[in-house]
């Protein structure tokens, strides 16, 4: 890694995070393409390389919601309990199947564009006569972020991208899922990042994750996710809901249109 990819590195880690952290989104997902079109990191070290990145960067937002008392309780236990062995899945489906990236991407842009719209009309015309707000299903949960999981497995992102709309969608507030999706993204990055070193020491080619620029991105991911997890409660309900309704739907745009120029 040279002094120019490792500065370029931080500062992408610490914007990315600083906007993202607020809505419980690492960041990885914007990440993923800075590091595949501009740092040159080959696949799939890509995805090590950016779970490396969550590991590093997601417990400065983590410690901010854990003095407010916001990290814990169910929906995090719940979103664990699927993201764990979906990490581990989607890291062997990476390395010995090698599914192609173009499909991937028209998949999250084919689901996060309507979703982000969606919450956008939502967030600017609410229901006449709000209902209560239900949880959804245990069972729901554990699906959900099993298939989130698989997908972090095998492309390095975080999660929080793909969980933060579909939970916020449901009516649940973001001061609620943030924390959670922040602290699935932890422990599934944590999972998926080991997977890749064991199957690292005997599957041939680029498995093993770029250390130092890993490492590089996270450290400016750890500032800005603490800077923006501060933020957080100074930002009105309303404007996280189109901040992450925003994210998802330029998420969607920019990997539709990675997809069509591959």
């Amino acid at each position: 890694m040279s002094w120019w990819q490792g500065l370029l590195g931080f500062t992408s880690g610490l914007v990315i995070a600083i906007v993202t952290a607020p809505v419980g989104v690492s960041g990885a997902v914007f990440l993923l393409p800075v590091q595949l079109s501009v740092l040159g990191v080959p696949s799939p070290a890509v995805t090590p390389t950016n779970l490396l990145y969550n590991v590093v960067a997601t417990p400065g937002a983590l410690l901010r919601y854990l003095g407010r008392g916001q990290l814990g309780g169910p929906l995090t236990r719940l979103l664990v309990a699927g993201t764990l062995p979906g990490v581990v899945a989607g890291a062997l489906v990476r390395v010995f199947l090698l599914p192609g990236p173009q499909v991937f991407r028209l998949l999250v842009a084919g689901l996060l564009l309507p979703l982000g719209l969606w919450l956008w009309v939502r967030t600017l015309r609410p229901p006449r006569r709000p209902g209560t707000v239900v949880d959804p299903a245990p069972r729901a949960v554990v699906v959900l972020g099993f298939c989130v999981g698989v997908a972090g497995g095998i492309y390095g992102i975080g999660g929080g991208s793909l969980l933060g709309p579909i939970l916020a969608g449901r009516g649940l507030p973001v001061a609620r899922v943030a924390p959670a999706a922040l602290a699935s993204t932890f422990l599934t990055s944590i999972a998926g990042a080991l997977t890749y070193a064991v199957l690292a020491l005997s599957a041939p080619g680029d498995i093993a994750p770029e250390w130092a620029l890993g490492l590089a991105c996270g450290a400016g991911g750890l500032i800005g996710g603490y800077a923006g997890a501060h933020l957080q409660p100074r930002l009105p309900e309303r404007g996280l809901r189109l901040l992450l309704g925003g994210l998802a739907v330029a998420l969607a745009l920019l990997y539709a249109a990675q997809a069509l120029s591959g």
